[in-house]
């Protein structure tokens, strides 16, 4: 909660406010952090230069006061940070205002939503030959996951000679034809 122990008082404070709302709190990733019906709401840490209340799915509020920043520009893209630098910067009255906020906008299911992305396959010109000639092992592979047909490929190809790429293709063409992933012996 505070890495270098210099905002114990601060940190405090901000709990007792926080504790006036009906969020629960909860020790997640070493760090203190509120939570509504087990769904992440606000947290609270100090670090070097500053402690901060950090809104989880802050990119939701209205933030009219203008004290929310983006702690990872570009990267971040719901987490919001509420940054002070001492402890008279801490107005009881706005924290609630805007925790309040936050608990309404969980309440409403309002989340950014991890874009999936579609990973696409491709299979290296030396084993589409393979599996080109071969229709039981082209079928074989085509039965994996994507996960599993990336494991063989990048098997394949992280070899830097040729003749070793071809005897990687040699070793695993019975291990699909059995249906046995790369690596099944290790999971």
């Amino acid at each position: 909660m505070d890495k270098i122990n210099q905002w114990s008082e601060e940190l405090e404070t901000l709990k007792s406010i926080i504790a006036k709302t009906a969020l629960v709190e909860t020790t997640k990733w070493g760090g203190c952090v509120y939570v509504l019906d087990n769904k992440n709401v606000i947290g609270v840490a100090g670090f070097k230069n500053f402690f901060t209340l950090w809104f989880f799915n802050g990119v939701f509020l209205k933030d009219e006061k203008k004290h929310l920043v983006n702690s990872n520009e570009g990267v971040t893209k719901s987490l919001r940070q509420w940054r002070f630098t001492s402890k008279e910067e801490i107005n009881e009255t706005e924290i609630l205002a805007y925790i309040q906020e936050a608990i309404e906008n969980e309440k409403q299911g309002k989340i950014i939503k991890p874009e999936k992305t579609k990973a696409t396959i491709t299979i290296p010109n030396i084993f589409q030959k393979e599996l080109n000639t071969d229709t039981k092992l082209e079928e074989a592979f085509l039965k994996f996951s994507p996960y599993k047909q990336r494991e063989f490929l990048e098997y394949i190809e992280t070899a830097k000679r040729e003749e070793t790429k071809l005897s990687r293709i040699e070793k695993i063409k019975p291990m699909i034809l059995d249906n046995i992933g790369l690596n099944d012996k290790y999971r």
